[in-house]
């Protein structure tokens, strides 16, 4: 299965945000190349928002370009069998924590946003961080930082703190 199939289907199983899910598969039926950062009029991406429940945080990039704290995630890339390999893969890279793992259930939200290079139909997960995990700053980051909860909505823009919510709603 290639990874446009595996998205078409991990949407149409998704069963939150019906219109804006919609948009995504529509994007998709009329882009053949609708997963890769080369189609302009824009892409499938996957991201991860790394928590570690047990101390009640989260993991921000503070991201070189947009200059702005948000959850670990980007472009899909030939290798990506999945979009929750997509995700994982993003997470594992950004937040240089490897043994993360991704809370079952599938997708947490979908975020649709303009970046510089076009719009970015984020397919975006929630991934567990291991005991006492170290993170490492990657070369995509200004910064790495964990967060307390309750200080997300103070760095961060609304759709990750909607990311948060629906995370720990799950958890």
């Amino acid at each position: 299965m290639s990874l446009y199939d595996d998205a078409v289907l991990v949407l149409k199983s998704y069963e939150d945000q019906a219109e804006l899910r919609q948009t995504y598969l529509d994007h998709l039926a009329s882009h053949p190349d609708g997963m890769w950062k080369a189609c302009g009029d824009g892409h499938i991406t996957a991201s991860a928002l790394v928590i570690d429940p047990s101390r009640g945080r989260v993991l921000l990039t503070l991201h070189k370009k947009l200059r702005m704290w948000l959850q670990m995630g980007g472009h899909c890339e030939p290798a990506d069998d999945t979009l929750e390999a997509a995700a994982l893969r993003e997470g594992t890279e950004e937040s240089g924590i490897p043994g993360l793992t991704l809370l079952p259930g599938g997708p947490v939200r979908l975020d649709r946003h303009h970046t510089p290079c076009a719009w970015h139909l984020d397919v975006q997960y929630a991934a567990l961080a291991p005991a006492d995990a170290v993170a490492a700053i990657s070369d995509e980051s200004l910064d790495l930082r964990w967060f307390a909860y309750d200080e997300v909505a103070d760095v961060a823009d609304e759709s990750v703190v909607r990311l948060l919510d629906a995370t720990r709603a799950r958890l």
